[in-house]
């Protein structure tokens, strides 16, 4: 019997090119939209799909953010 939690993942929105991108930040998952609805509505589906296909959550331990200084 496959039991269903409910997840809480992070993610961040962005305009790209025309199109809303948003991108789930605890896993590699990203989806595309006309507006930031329709990108967040895109991610869920994507992140659903991706969790019911067997695709593994990364740690939060495993992640590692940073800032890094160019010269631009």
């Amino acid at each position: 019997m496959l039991v269903h939690m409910e997840k809480t993942l992070r993610y961040v929105v962005y305009e790209q090119d025309g199109a809303f991108v948003a991108q789930c930040l605890d896993v590699d998952v990203a989806s595309e939209g006309d507006s930031e609805a329709a990108a967040l509505t895109a991610l869920k589906e994507a992140l659903e799909l991706y969790f019911d296909g067997g695709g593994q959550a990364i740690s939060p331990k495993a992640l590692r953010f940073g800032e890094i200084a160019i010269n631009a």
